[in-house]
């Protein structure tokens, strides 16, 4: 090995589906070798076993649907706001003067912190738990966007004012096809921060949903469910992260070069 050299496709995913069976063999050791008790760590098949007894008997897979519908709907909203508004602040700065302050604030306050309030304003339905999302992920990902946006090269700036560009123009043919691959990295990123956010907003005032089934099995040690739970969580992010990579990709072949 050697800092920074690349590793060839097959050596890497031979390398993280190895750490995925050293971390199964360490639980499967620890659990049927009863050197951790059942109550508080079910063994890998238990686990198995309790997790097609979800998805058969318990409708389980419904649960799964209504996560995923809050983390997409959540994260496309703060996506769809925050996308403009941290490309308008990165290539204006009166713009980025005036949200800036305010963005920076609201980006530190948890988003759990409210949600309380968002139970108070919009009960336990739907727009409470989108609202959780879109709190935990629009104004990261503005400021993120914006920085992006605001460090294009200067002299790519300068090239295309020479050759006449208007400034509408230059938003459209310079400062969003530089950012273009960098905000598509940031998207990946805010959505994995969604899921976290979205199963907090289930384990409270929630009577579906991933996080609502997490609750129940805790109340009876099941803990079995419990982390089949978080696996499919895991599962289905990382499958999204592949999705989302195998598209920036397709969409940017120019930002691969060089990595």
């Amino acid at each position: 090995m050697k800092p920074l050299q690349p590793v060839a496709p097959g050596a890497r995913i031979a390398l993280g589906v190895s750490f995925f069976v050293l971390f199964v063999g360490v639980w499967a050791a620890a659990t049927f070798g009863g050197f951790v008790s059942k109550t508080f760590l079910a063994d890998p098949l238990t686990m198995l076993r309790s997790g097609w007894t979800l998805l058969t008997e318990m409708g389980f897979g419904t649960d799964i649907g209504w996560t995923v519908f809050r983390v997409v709907g959540g994260f496309l909203i703060a996506a769809a706001l925050a996308v403009p508004l941290g490309v308008a602040m990165g290539a204006y700065k009166p713009i980025e003067a005036f949200f800036e302050p305010f963005i920076s604030f609201a980006r530190y306050l948890p988003a759990s912190a409210f949600i309380p309030l968002l139970i108070l304003w919009a009960g336990i339905g739907e727009a409470q738990k989108l609202a959780v999302i879109f709190i935990g992920s629009f104004f990261s990902l503005v400021l993120m966007i914006s920085v992006t946006v605001g460090n294009t090269r200067r002299d790519l700036v300068e090239a295309a004012y020479t050759l006449g560009v208007s400034d509408h123009g230059l938003i459209r043919r310079v400062l969003l096809p530089g950012a273009a691959p960098e905000i598509a990295e940031q998207l990946r990123m805010v959505l994995g921060w969604a899921w976290t956010y979205v199963i907090v907003a289930e384990l409270i005032g929630a009577s579906t949903g991933i996080g609502h089934m997490i609750t129940d099995s805790q109340a009876l040690l099941a803990t079995d469910q419990i982390i089949f739970g978080i696996i499919v969580i895991g599962v289905i992010g990382l499958c999204s992260d592949l999705f989302f990579k195998w598209a920036n990709r397709r969409l940017f072949p120019w930002a691969q070069l060089g990595r």
